[in-house]
């Protein structure tokens, strides 16, 4: 993993958010050893934050090279957002690992004119059903049957003991989501645990945030014994590497945020936050004056 850049160091120092020395040492480590020692959380409402630093730049006159830089930063808000604010949870996205890019449906809204309660569990339902099987698929396809037998009452298969939610917003139509899941506990033990903790979280395209956060916790059952068992070997092995790759991630995206708001921080001290700095009216200014 590389060091991180002289722009989210600088970012980071300034809010006294971290010992470089420190954070140069986590990052120069295997993955399998990152533990804590990860970049502080972004701010909160940090992409449309970014957005208006940036526009308050432009308009105090940006050079071509500032523009840009600027323009470099809008189109990583623009096209990575997903990864980052998911990322930067510990949530692995892309391919087949949740539910990506669903639209919602008129229909799935209420009487009170945004999307009902009840449609974030089975978001969250369909999400878990594509994680399990993006393990089938694509990742451990040795241990195929076994991963697909997980979502059916033949023998070894996974049972919903709880099942959680925060709303944080309402949403309403048109609007696209993405749903992701993540391991909340790296799974250990011996004898292996017989059940896990999943954390869910729903993104709204449109608002590019978290709409809904869910909590599951799943039990590992034997159907033919009727009763709960210890997770199977195939399945604590692949979700140790997965859990492995969440922190991974988490250091990834973390660093990406931050580097981009070093970015911006850079950019409004050659702009407007200096002492000769004078906002740029255009034509307007310039009849006047």
């Amino acid at each position: 993993m590389t060091p991180p850049t002289p722009l989210l160091t600088s970012s980071l120092r300034s809010r006294g958010l971290l010992s470089l020395p420190s954070f140069t040492k986590t990052l120069q480590r295997p993955l399998s050893t990152i533990t804590n020692q990860l970049p502080p959380p972004p701010p909160k409402q940090w992409i449309p934050d970014l957005r208006a630093r940036l526009g308050k730049c432009i308009i105090f006159g940006c050079t071509h090279s500032q523009i840009t830089r600027a323009s470099s930063v809008l189109k990583a808000l623009s096209t990575e957002w997903k990864s980052l604010v998911a990322g930067s949870e510990g949530f692995l996205t892309g391919g087949r690992r949740g539910l990506d890019g669903r639209q919602i449906a008129w229909g799935e809204m209420d009487s009170f004119q945004h999307v009902n309660n009840v449609n974030y569990y089975r978001y969250a339902e369909s999400a878990r059903v594509n994680w399990i099987t993006n393990f089938a698929v694509h990742v451990d396809p040795k241990h195929r049957q076994q991963w697909a037998e997980l979502m059916t009452p033949k023998s070894t298969g996974l049972i919903m003991k709880s099942l959680k939610c925060d709303f944080k917003f309402p949403m309403v139509y048109p609007d696209k989501i993405s749903v992701y899941h993540k391991l909340r506990c790296r799974p250990e033990g011996d004898p292996a645990p017989s059940n896990f903790m999943l954390d869910c979280i729903v993104l709204s395209h449109q608002h590019r945030r978290v709409a809904a956060r869910l909590e599951e916790d799943i039990v590992v059952y034997d159907y033919k014994a009727a009763k709960k068992t210890s997770m199977p070997g195939f399945m604590m092995e692949l979700f140790q590497q997965t859990w492995e790759m969440q922190q991974a991630e988490e250091v990834r995206a973390r660093t990406r945020i931050w580097e981009l708001i070093g970015e911006v921080e850079g950019l409004e001290k050659e702009t407007w936050d200096r002492e000769d700095a004078v906002e740029d009216l255009g034509s307007a200014g310039k009849s006047s004056a």
